[in-house]
């Protein structure tokens, strides 16, 4: 729709091409041409949405400058410091951005082109959108930027606070890859969506993430306040499997065995002393860590199952409190018979080695106990059947990175 009130730019920008309408005076000046009595004027060759001096505009509706005619040549939107990205259609008759604008924000927009008759036209104005009554932000993103990670580590997006209009939200998160794989997002919660790819990453991968969520709308009235931009790396495809039954941990790099260990894991008897069976991820290292008997709820010293050690080389694999730790107490039982509260104990040189090595998002796969583990137990992702992954997604279906480019 076009819009009366945008004005031409200045006779000064479009001196060196210039003046759409001028005719020639005779002392070789530009001026304006004069339309016979009563005769309307013509309509600018260019058109822009919203109009000039148009404010509290919505963040998420675009920016479209269409040529009325003639085509376009150059299209400059600018606002809070920086310019906004657009498209160009392929016939250079419209030009429209091509991602949400800050809200609060005035913006600037200057638009040349070329008419019908092959003469310079050109069209400026201004406009702001408006102050949400609300705003939300991305809170934490894991993994960190610049991070080398393990195969099967997920990226996970936190925001600061509820989030209903998750379609949005989750087109406004692009993800570029080094190497194209399939993967896709899945929604844990109304503040944080995870991806994850549908088999483990390949080592060397690059995944990077183009968080677009500056004026995303989140809700009613809410708005994104910012976004972000990172990108980790995949180390080695370390694949650990830790075999209950025959008391043995086996590590596994690009598909080559590298070292194996005899352990003792959960001594069982009770859910609690079971060590959870399923696809774990290296969450974390730490050495030493401090662990007691409080988890379960024995604080006090003079209880039999009462216990406070400091453990040295140990590698989280759950959010319920088990390890791959050294464990020297029970070198006589590892590759014999299970003793522990649910961790995996080592030898120690064998974790030290492990926990020298290990990344976040390694793999560590558990089989053998009656105990499963939870998808949500830590980082348990990679419990949940690729089509039951796809399906907790907004858009209900992959990321294909070559579209994301």
């Amino acid at each position: 729709m076009l819009r009366h009130g945008y004005r031409p730019v200045t006779a000064l920008a479009l001196l060196a091409t210039g003046c759409t309408g001028c005719t020639g005076g005779g002392d070789g000046s530009a001026r304006p041409a004069v339309s016979p009595a009563g005769a309307a004027p013509p309509p600018p060759a260019i058109a822009i949405e919203p109009g000039d001096g148009s404010r509290d505009v919505r963040p998420d509706r675009p920016v479209v400058v269409s040529a009325v005619r003639g085509t376009l040549d150059r299209v400059i939107v600018r606002g809070g410091g920086s310019t906004a990205g657009g498209r160009l259609s392929a016939d250079r008759r419209s030009w429209r951005t091509r991602w949400p604008l800050r809200p609060a924000t005035s913006y600037t927009v200057t638009a040349t082109g070329t008419g019908a008759e092959g003469e310079r036209t050109a069209l400026a104005g201004r406009f702001s959108t408006l102050r949400p009554a609300g705003t939300f932000r991305i809170a934490d993103v894991t993994p960190r930027p610049g991070e080398t990670v393990g195969a099967g580590m997920p990226l996970i997006v936190t925001f600061d606070r509820p989030i209903s209009r998750r379609r949005a939200v989750e087109r406004a998160l692009r993800v570029r890859m080094s190497r194209p794989v399939t993967a896709a997002w899945h929604w844990t919660g109304p503040r944080q969506v995870v991806l994850r790819p549908r088999h483990y990453w390949p080592a060397g991968q690059r995944v990077t993430l183009l968080a677009r969520t500056t004026g995303v709308r989140a809700a009613r009235g809410v708005y994104g306040a910012g976004g972000h931009a990172g990108t980790f790396t995949v180390g080695p495809r370390r694949i650990s499997t830790v075999d209950v039954r025959r008391h043995r941990m086996t590590v596994r790099e690009n598909g080559r065995v590298v070292r194996s260990a005899g352990i003792s894991a959960g001594k069982g008897g009770k859910r609690a002393y079971t060590t959870t069976s399923g696809v774990h991820l290296a969450m974390g290292k730490y050495d030493p860590v401090t662990m007691t008997s409080a988890w379960m709820g024995v604080t006090d010293p003079d209880d039999p199952r009462y216990y406070k050690k400091r453990v040295r080389h140990a590698v989280q694999i759950s959010a319920s409190g088990e390890y791959v730790h050294a464990a020297p107490w029970s070198v006589g039982d590892q590759g014999k018979r299970n003793v522990s509260h649910g961790c995996v104990n080592a030898p120690p040189a064998f974790a030290h080695w492990f926990h020298a090595r290990s990344l976040r998002g390694d793999v560590i796969t558990v089989t053998g106990t009656d105990r499963p583990l939870e998808w949500n137990n830590g980082w348990g992702y990679w419990q949940i059947p690729w089509r039951s992954w796809v399906a907790g997604s907004a858009l209900g279906k992959p990321v294909h990175p070559r579209e994301e480019r």
